[in-house]
This record gives structure tokens, C-alpha cells and sequence, in this order.
């Protein structure tokens, strides 16, 4: 048994801290009391002077592969208090997979991922699942089945519509899913292929998926000028499909939509959370996001490349075609090169050694070092590294983003992709001590108590995680310790890999990291 002494509690249930000590016995917590227990046969870990909070629960986090083929995975995760990470988000997962489409959808993946062995390949998510239980892991995992792999095995990558068949695939492969005890159902309906899928093509996968309880959680279709009407398509699935319903990474993108566009998009949820749909939201504390570079192809352009885009922007027409469309507005997609500027877009990672002189710098800025447009560029960078760019979008404003984490029923995440290179998002290494140190501590946004629920019970909940999330007797003891003052991220965007630092202590299911206790976490 392990007995935490001189603790200041914070229970992760957005009550106020309050001092007391907790009693450990093997992976879950014995008791929580704010009086001493007095001597116990127990090993003692004093807490004096430091918090104690359950371990952060990160519902959003692209480390499917990470997981698999890093040998140091759980470190920098586990720095910033993370014992809970969430994989298959955005549509986005190596599973399932066929292998017609396997080098395809792998190469997509590749820049938020990352890499995987040419001989990784999972025709089902509960093979996915089996591979990830040969390993141990330092925290625990959960998986979500991804609609946008599921859609790419089913029927492939271009512009078809779902027939008899092709449903019948897709709602194998989401009971196989369900059935190996995913946590629910994400989607990116921007991404190719789902971007080609209507809504109610959501609402026949969100009907399996709520017939074993799981939820769904989207990355909308258009998060710039549709930024509303997206929003309104989920709620839409999630009634009809009789699901909860989860925004990813709430934000408005697109420099003329900051400020209104969020008030509005935010009047609509609150709008349908005041009839009774159970809807959530989650967001990161950055006014920059990431993503790959093929998100920043318009649709037009997708279409006619026939699920080439690599190849076809090696070509005259395919260039040319680019630069008629790029400079565009689209009804139901956005275009982050016309909605924020080149500018704005900075080249994140890249394949080829010869191209890396570009990390770190924008489109424009970029393009006068190449000795050439923008356009020439992008199509250059896209056809010889294989599509696999990931880009940083500085797309937001602070204030937007402050709006969103005030919602008391939105969530931390972080989003954080593993597929950077050298110059990854620093979301990757800080998100979650950022938050604290800036909401509850600099900006005063946020108690102390509100900001550690939004990392804990409240993901917890929306994942359905009921023995997590909270420091109560007989949930598992993921808990945290450290000096508010002290806990902090490092990462910035100049020099992103940087570890957090600051944590005292941390236990995954009551036991110290290096014991590599972590589970798989199903529904």
C-alpha cells in the first residue's frame, strides 16, 4: 500500500482542493479523506507542499504508431502529466486497412502519425488491438475506431458513393471495432475520403457505433467560413443517429471570421445543449494549429487527381490546376490558403534531407529561398516528398481560443501529432502544464479546480471512463504530484522539443511509470 501524506487533494470533480491524504492499495484507491489516517503499514509519499490531482486523460492524440514502434513513447507524454492518451482521432488510423490501399493510406497518415515498418498492416482494428496488447506500456492507451480509415477500406479514396456493398464493409469493420473495445467513433469529415461522404452517410456509422454505447467525435467539415453550418451537420448525425456527439478542437479559422464566427458556432451548441443533446466540445491552448499539407488541397483538385495528388501535382496540368483553384472560396470547404495566407502557413516536416532547409519557415517566406512562387513550391514539395508535409496553420486568434476553454463544457487536448520532424507543433510536448500555467495560473481564466477537471472528469466522462478521471475510493489510481509553481511546459515554437518539467511524482494504476503498468482501456 501507498499512503500520500500532507496532500492538497484536488479530486477532479471541480471542488475546491482541500488537504488530506489518500491510501493506495495495488492499482486503485483505497480511500480519500481530508483527515489523517495516522500510522499505516504503508509505504509513505509526502506531499508537502504540492497538489495532488488524478493523471491527465488526453482524449486527443495521434499516437497510433507512435505507440507501436517508438521505443520511447510514454516519456514526453508522461512529462506533462498525461497517464491516459486517446488514439484513432480525425477519421485518422492505421485500421483497418487493405492491402489495395495500404501504401496509400499509410503515406497519408505518415505526417500525423508518423512512420510505421513497411510490413505494418492491420485489415482490422481489433488486430490493431491485439498488436498493441504484445506490448507494455508506461501509461494507458484507449483506441476509437477512425470513419475515415473505415471509409478508405470500404470503398477507397475518391469521390464514390457508398453503396449496398460498401455499407455492408463499413458496418463489419465498425462492429469489429466496437466489438474489440474501442471508446467510440471519430470522424474528419474534411480529410480525404470523407470529405465525399455525405451526412447521412455519418449517421449509418454513428447508428452501430451508438449500439454498443460509444459516441461520436468529429472533426468537422469546415472550421473557416462554414464553420456554423458544420457544426450544425454533427449535431444533425448525433440526433439521428441517436449518439453523444463531441466538436474536436473547437476553434474558427480564417482572419475574417475571428470573433464572430466562434460566438456564433458557440450559440448553436448552446442552443441544442439547451433542448438535451448531450454535446461536448474539446480544444487546445494554441492559436496555431497542424495538420498534413494535403488538407490544403482544394477538393477540386483531389478529385480530378483521382487519389493521386503526389503524382498529379508532378505534372503541367496538375500544377496549373492547382494554381487556378488554390486562390479560391469553396461553400462547404475551406481554404486556409485564401482564408489566412501563405504567410500563415509554415512547413512543419519533410521527407527528403534537401527540403529541410524549409522547416521552420512560411509559404512565403519559403518560396523567395527556393527562387520560386508559392504554388510552384507547394506542388515541388508535395510530388517529391510523397505528399508526406505536415504543416503548422497559424489560423486563430487568442482570444477565440481563451472563448472556447472558458466553456465549461469543453475539454483540454492536445492533438498533438507524431509525424514533426524537426519542427514539430509544440503542443506535442507542452499542452497540458501550458493550460494550467496560463488558465489557472497567469490569465486567472479558470480556478485551479476547473482547469484540472477539464483535463480529468470531464474527459473521463465523455469517454466513458467511470473508474477514471476522479481521485474516489476504487477507481484507479492515476494521480499526479506537483508544485503548481513549479509544473510547467517548455516547448515553444522556435524550439519545440522541449520536455515539460516541474512533476514530482506520478502513478499509472498505483504504480510508478518505470514499472510500465499501463493498460488498454475498452468500452
Amino acid at each position: 500500500m501507498i499512503q500520500v501524506k500532507n496532500a492538497v487533494i484536488c479530486d477532479g470533480t471541480g471542488k475546491e482542493p482541500f488537504s488530506g491524504e489518500l491510501l493506495i492499495d495495488g492499482e486503485k484507491l483505497a480511500e480519500v479523506s481530508p483527515i489523517p489516517f495516522g500510522e499505516l503499514d504503508a509505504e509513505v509519499l509526502d506531499a508537502r507542499g504540492m497538489a495532488v490531482t488524478p493523471g491527465f486523460i488526453d482524449a486527443h492524440r495521434h499516437c497510433d504508431l507512435a505507440a507501436l514502434y517508438d521505443p520511447e513513447f510514454g516519456r514526453l507524454e508522461l512529462a506533462q502529466g498525461i497517464t491516459t492518451a486517446v488514439m484513432g482521432n480525425c477519421g485518422l488510423a492505421p485500421a483497418p486497412c487493405t492491402e489495395e490501399y495500404r501504401d496509400r493510406l499509410y503515406d497519408f497518415l505518415e505526417p500525423c502519425l508518423g512512420t510505421a515498418p513497411k510490413n505494418s498492416f492491420f485489415p482490422l482494428v481489433s488486430e490493431f488491438f491485439r498488436a498493441l496488447e504484445t506490448r507494455r506500456y508506461p501509461l494507458n492507451l484507449g483506441v476509437l475506431g477512425a470513419t475515415g480509415a473505415i471509409t478508405a477500406a470500404s470503398k477507397g479514396f475518391g469521390n464514390v458513393p457508398f453503396d449496398r456493398k460498401s455499407r455492408h464493409r463499413a458496418e463489419i469493420y465498425v462492429k469489429d471495432a466496437m466489438e474489440a473495445g474501442a471508446l467510440g467513433l471519430s470522424c474528419g469529415i474534411m480529410y480525404t475520403p470523407e470529405c465525399f461522404s455525405k451526412t447521412e452517410d455519418f449517421v449509418f456509422l454513428a447508428k452501430i457505433c451508438g449500439e454498443y454505447g460509444g459516441y461520436l467525435t468529429s472533426h468537422i467539415r469546415g472550421e473557416g467560413n462554414s464553420l456554423t453550418e458544420s457544426v450544425k451537420e454533427v449535431l444533425e448525425i448525433g440526433e439521428r443517429a441517436g449518439v453523444p456527439v463531441n466538436i474536436s478542437h473547437l476553434k474558427v479559422t480564417g482572419l475574417k471570421n475571428h470573433g464572430w464566427g466562434i460566438e456564433r458556432a458557440v450559440g448553436v451548441l448552446e442552443e441544442a445543449r439547451g433542448r438535451g443533446q448531450d454535446v461536448t466540445a474539446d480544444a487546445y491552448p494554441y492559436p496555431g494549429g497542424s495538420t498534413t499539407i494535403l488538407s490544403l488541397i482544394p477538393p477540386t483538385v483531389m478529385e480530378r487527381a483521382k487519389g493521386e495528388a503526389a503524382a498529379y501535382l508532378g505534372t503541367q496540368e496538375g500544377i496549373h490546376d492547382l494554381a487556378q483553384e488554390i486562390g479560391k472560396e469553396f461553400s462547404s470547404w475551406d481554404n486556409m490558403v485564401s482564408s489566412i495566407g501563405w504567410e500563415r502557413i509554415v512547413i512543419g516536416s519533410v521527407v527528403r534531407e534537401e527540403d529541410r532547409i524549409y522547416a521552420g519557415l512560411d509559404f512565403t517566406a519559403a518560396a523567395a529561398l527556393s527562387g520560386s512562387t508559392e504554388t510552384e513550391l507547394f506542388c515541388r514539395l508535395v510530388h517529391e516528398n510523397s505528399g508526406k508535409i505536415g504543416v503548422i496553420l497559424m489560423s486563430m486568434v487568442q482570444a477565440d481560443v481563451d472563448r472556447v476553454l472558458s466553456l465549461p463544457y469543453v475539454s483540454l487536448i492536445s492533438d498533438a501529432l507524431y509525424g514533426g520532424g524537426g519542427m514539430p507543433h509544440p503542443r506535442l510536448y507542452g499542452a497540458f502544464p501550458k493550460f494550467l500555467r496560463e488558465y489557472a495560473g497567469e490569465k486567472s481564466a479558470l480556478s485551479f479546480a476547473e482547469a484540472v477537471r477539464k483535463m480529468t472528469g470531464m474527459p473521463a466522462r465523455r469517454l466513458g471512463l467511470r473508474d477514471r478521471g476522479t481521485l474516489e475510493p476504487g477507481n484507479y489510481a492515476d494521480l499526479l504530484v506537483f508544485d503548481p509553481a513549479k509544473f510547467t511546459d517548455r516547448a515553444t515554437w522556435q524550439n519545440p522539443r522541449q520536455e515539460a518539467e516541474g512533476l514530482e511524482y506520478v502513478l499509472v494504476n498505483g504504480k510508478p511509470p518505470q514499472e510500465r503498468g499501463g493498460k488498454i482501456v475498452k468500452k
